[in-house]
């Protein structure tokens, strides 16, 4: 099912949250908030994986319903699994495409990555996760 794919941050991101490689992060930015019905229409419930594939790859996020978020897309926070999907091209601006991006959702009994396994996933350097 098509989505428009939107990122930003979060409350907890805006009030400094760190050490990026540790669990609080990755819960924090391993989302995805979607309207209740979208939900419904894909047979997932709160809590549950979905696959989001975008230009420039693909990720496994846990959703979790949000009355507040428009039906038709689905909003993700900045950062490494947000970045897994998004396109690197700036058009010139310097800055990459972060909203109204065109994903494909689907359900999925696949795990969330973890920080360091999607960085490697992706040709990074493994990083030690903070505890």
């Amino acid at each position: 099912m098509r989505f428009v794919f939107n990122t930003g941050r979060t409350a907890a991101q805006g009030a400094g949250l760190e050490r990026k490689t540790s669990e609080e992060y990755q819960k924090a930015t391993s989302v995805a908030r979607m309207n209740p019905v979208d939900m419904m229409d894909l047979e997932i419930e709160d809590g549950e994986r979905l696959r989001v594939s975008g230009p420039a790859g693909t990720v496994v996020l846990r959703v979790e319903a949000n009355d507040g978020i428009p039906r038709g897309t689905v909003f993700v926070p900045l950062g490494p699994y947000a970045n897994a999907v998004l396109d690197g091209e700036t058009h010139g601006t310097g800055m990459p495409d972060y909203k109204s991006v065109s994903v494909e959702i689907e359900p999925t009994d696949d795990p969330v990555p973890t920080i360091p396994a999607l960085m490697e996933g992706i040709g990074g350097v493994a990083l030690r996760r903070e505890e």
